[in-house]
């Protein structure tokens, strides 16, 4: 499957095809796919193109053997009639028989009828589903118990897919049900909001307005949904909310309440302790009546996969015939809970109330909410890339010029667009341009006309001599920093190595990424100390050299005692004047190659 769509620009050809050209200038750069924290930044679900998703889905379909049969069965008698309607609906005979019995038993005929139904239900109960409660005693029994750890380990696939999906992303999950259901709307967005194509077609518009256009026919398309799906996309978010309530269900805090009992043979518990858990578990059940669409499946298994993409070994098809399995095992067992345990019948006989009913819990309706949001977050995403595109060309012009034409000498060990075995180093491709700048421009000029400086020159203030030095030295010694910090990025350094057994750890996904984060924040800690040296030791020399040729606006800084021993002075100002620019127009460059590497 040839991938190549990144999520920050999704449906953004001309933003892609740009920044091809100027990749290899910005080894590192931001701009390539990564994972934050919130799971915005997610390779595989941007990877996969609108025919790949439509293929895989189809796909999907022909493998399951998944039953599209009700998962609750509504209960179907008359318990829920008012009982005082029903009672004068009985023949004569029947209400005098009620009449005589609560003359001799100090309690009205309807609540003797009340009770007389009661303890027919509690009969039915018992012949239909033995050994889960007592009603003489109010007693869950163990076979209940059984049955409620048989729902929790059979739901708890749900927990563990909403975890990566909804818990973590719920927008980008809303967006990619989006492409599956409604294909045309998902294009017709990507389309109109593509700043490549609006910078071609308004020329003269600004960055802001081309934004504002952008926001604007996204909204155009998304108004076009119609009817029917916004229908389909509802009932898709109503069921991965109930699924969510049934898998984060607190079944821990009902199994517990069972005690071991031996007259039983088993654990019970008191019905009352947990009754009114079990009110709210038969709404979640109730309320999801039809198991969830291919299409719900598809986006919740893509999401989880993600998390297993790097592993080695991975491949989608294999994973995605093991994620359906579990769905349906899961969802056969959900059924086969509502099929054995009379849950609506049991809390009427728990509560000795004949009209209680399953409610149909709320949930599902801000999805367009969601949907409509992150679509907002994903054009910003697209203009932040458009932007820092154009940012990169200047920065690459910028570069061709300082470096006397010269391209960057990349760190060998790094992780960049054509270096995807190295290690990604914030900071690294600011590193490059350091050492670059070193080799051509320090050495090849500047040292040049700094070493006799450093070699002969008398400074009038003592203190300018010695920050003139230290300044020297740092910048001497840059090389060498930055090539003992390539090698430890290498596989047999102590980054490098840390870093690449941490890939191949075998450990949970969330330790391996702990191990993995705990690499790339040292890395970046040194690249940072490395460019925040430098940066010092330009900015000094700056201010030192201004002061010899006196146009140092600080006045800690003077001149040279000696100024006359080292020729012409017009050629010698001239000469530390030209360090100066250069010394500047490097921290200017650092100072964008930060913007651009640290833009989001």
């Amino acid at each position: 499957m040839a991938i190549e769509r990144l999520i920050a620009v999704p449906g953004c050809p001309g933003v892609h095809a740009a920044l091809a050209g100027v990749v290899a200038f910005f080894p590192g750069s931001s701009y390539s796919v990564s994972m934050d924290e919130t799971g915005h930044f997610n390779r595989l679900v941007s990877e996969l193109s609108l025919e790949e998703r439509a293929k895989l889905l189809e796909k999907l379909r022909s493998q399951s053997t998944l039953q599209k049969n009700s998962l609750y069965d509504e209960v179907s008698d008359e318990s829920t009639e008012n009982v005082e309607i029903r009672f004068e609906n009985l023949p004569w005979y029947y209400r005098l028989w009620f009449f005589i019995l609560g003359f001799f038993n100090s309690r009205t005929p309807l609540k003797l009828f009340e009770d007389y139904l009661m303890s027919r239900i509690s009969r039915s109960v018992e012949e239909t589903a033995p050994g889960f409660y007592n009603y003489q005693k109010d007693l869950l029994l163990p076979k209940f118990q059984e049955m409620l750890t048989y729902l929790r380990d059979g739901s708890r696939f749900f927990y563990k897919a909403l975890d990566s999906s909804v818990n973590r992303d719920k927008g980008g999950l809303m967006v990619f049900l989006g492409s599956l259901e409604m294909p045309d709307i998902h294009r017709q967005i990507q389309d109109s909001a593509d700043p490549a194509d609006l910078a071609a077609r308004f020329s003269g518009a600004s960055d802001a307005e081309l934004r504002q256009k952008a926001h604007r026919l996204m909204e155009e398309a998304i108004s076009a949904i119609s009817d029917e799906q916004k229908s389909v996309m509802y009932h898709n978010a109503r069921s991965l909310f109930c699924l969510k309530q049934l898998s984060s269900f607190l079944f821990d805090r009902m199994i517990n309440a069972f005690i071991v009992d031996s007259a039983h043979h088993g654990a019970i518990c008191p019905a009352a302790s947990v009754r009114d858990q079990l009110l709210v578990l038969n709404n979640i059940l109730n309320s999801l009546k039809e198991p969830p669409s291919m299409p719900l499946l598809g986006s919740l298994f893509v999401f989880v996969l993600s998390e297993m993409e790097d592993e080695p070994g991975f491949d989608i098809q294999i994973e995605m015939r093991k994620l359906l399995a579990q769905a349906e095992s899961s969802l056969e067992v959900i059924r086969d809970f509502n099929k054995q345990v009379p849950l609506t019948q049991l809390l009427r006989c728990m509560s000795r109330n004949m009209t209680i009913s399953p409610q149909s819990i709320g949930g599902g309706e801000d999805w367009f909410a969601v949907y409509r949001e992150h679509w907002k977050f994903l054009v910003d995403q697209k203009f932040s890339a458009f932007i820092k595109t154009k940012q990169q060309r200047d920065m690459q012009n910028s570069l061709r010029y300082f470096l006397k034409g010269n391209s960057l000498k990349m760190l060998e060990n790094a992780g960049t667009e054509s270096n995807s075995r190295g290690v990604p180093v914030r900071g690294a491709f600011c590193l490059s341009f350091l050492q670059t700048f070193y080799a051509v421009v320090f050495m090849g000029e500047i040292n040049k006309i700094l070493r006799p400086v450093l070699l002969d020159a008398e400074f009038i203030k003592k203190e300018n001599r010695t920050e003139f030095t230290e300044y020297y030295n740092s910048i001497i010694k840059l090389d060498d920093l930055i090539k003992r910090f390539d090698r430890e990025l290498s596989r047999d350094g102590d980054y490098g190595k840390r870093y690449f057994q941490a890939k191949a750890d075998m450990t949970s996904l969330p330790i391996k990424r702990r191990k993995i984060q705990i690499v790339l924040q040292e890395t970046a800690v040194v690249a940072a100390g490395i460019i925040g040296q430098t940066r010092e030791a330009m900015q000094g020399m700056v201010k030192v050299l201004g002061g010899i040729i006196k146009k140092s606006a600080d006045e800690n800084y003077d001149s040279l005692a000696n100024i006359t021993s080292f020729g012409r002075l017009p050629v010698f100002f001239e000469n530390l004047q030209s360090c100066i620019d250069q010394f500047q127009q490097a921290l200017r460059l650092m100072d964008d190659i930060d913007g651009i590497e640290h833009a989001k």
